[in-house]
């Protein structure tokens, strides 16, 4: 009787992280040991700030949870020893980009991979994700390239007419 209900609360919880997998944008996967009780509050907190789920789960648990939702099992790889997990929500670079920030500083615990838009990447690919600009930082930068010929039409327009009639340059 006792058995049944807790393989019956471990099937939950792996349903539930599956949900939570196939939700996320990327999970990004790290070993956190080494890390004081107050790093892991500071990175809890840097994590929270950025809208990204940082959690500490059981490796069986999250293989079973890839394998239900189908990711590559490839992942088993990067599922030896303590494992902590980002969740990012929103932004896929975000998790990776926190990570890094946190590894670069305290430079104890690694980045073991993860898995970006469904596909399983090592630390690598990881690191070259957390490289990327924001998603808000990309499209200012795609309107900008957007709006530069239209701001260098309109300054030639501009000098032609000041070209044109001097009275009105020296107005403005």
């Amino acid at each position: 009787m006792a058995n049944a209900k807790i393989i019956e609360s471990k099937a939950a919880q792996v349903a539930e992280l599956a949900e939570k997998i196939k939700k996320a944008k990327s999970v990004i996967l790290f070993d956190y040991r080494g890390l004081t009780v107050a790093e892991v509050t500071d990175l809890r907190n840097e994590m929270r700030k950025e809208n990204v789920e940082y959690v500490v789960l059981k490796n069986h648990a999250v293989k079973r949870a890839c394998e239900s939702v189908g990711i590559d099992s490839s992942i088993e790889e990067m599922l030896h020893g303590p494992s902590a997990f980002a969740f990012g929500y929103e932004d896929a670079v975000t998790p990776a980009r926190v990570l890094k920030g946190f590894v670069k500083k305290v430079k104890k615990c690694e980045i073991k991979g993860g898995i970006v838009e469904g596909k399983v990447s090592n630390a690598s690919e990881v690191d070259a994700i957390a490289d990327l600009p924001s998603r808000e930082v990309l499209i200012a930068r795609l309107l900008g390239s957007m709006m530069s010929p239209i701001s260098g039409l309109a300054i030639v327009l501009d000098q032609i007419a000041k070209k044109l009639d001097p009275a009105a340059g020296q107005e403005a």
